[in-house]
């Protein structure tokens, strides 16, 4: 096996394959994280709106207190908030995921160039790598406003309580 005619052997080659295999680990642990993120804001959706379902139901069959008329208007806001949440946990996980696809491309693309011996290939593996951290970073920004936007919904819920 030659690369740019030198000899190569098979740990340099394992070596520099699982490179990217560094950052497939971080995406993992980034996925684990959100994806537990997107389940409970899903969950939260889910029991939100049952809550509402209940208390709009109660409001049909009779006369409520205006703390009920409140709870509902609270949990209407809640959930066009948390709907903005959850897309944006979405977007996260799909970036992670996306991110880890670049990074088994790339690695696979390193095996090849050092089997073919195309050094064209390394410029496309070094771009598919790069592409791979622009989506770590992109899911970084979408995790970062899902947070503010988490913080948002706590405070309306604590604004309703006032």
């Amino acid at each position: 096996m030659l690369l740019f005619d030198q000899p190569i052997d098979a740990s340099k080659i394992i070596q520099l394959m699982l490179s990217p295999a560094v950052m497939i680990s971080a995406c993992g642990l980034l996925l684990l994280g959100a994806n537990n993120k997107f389940s409970n804001v899903l969950n939260r959706i889910r029991l939100l709106n049952d809550e509402k379902r209940r208390l709009v139901i109660k409001t049909a069959e009779h006369c409520t207190a205006p703390e009920e008329d409140v709870r509902i208007e609270s949990t209407v806001r809640q959930l066009q908030h948390l709907n903005v949440r959850a897309k944006l946990v979405r977007n996260s996980v799909i970036s992670y995921t996306i991110a880890a696809g670049f990074f088994v491309i790339s690695s696979l693309l390193i095996g090849l160039a050092l089997f073919v011996g195309f050094v064209e290939i390394n410029y496309i593996s070094t771009s598919a790598f790069l592409i791979g951290m622009v989506m770590v970073f992109v899911g970084i920004i979408f995790g970062v406003l899902e947070s503010r936007k988490g913080y948002e919904i706590v405070q309306l819920e604590i604004k309703a309580e006032d």
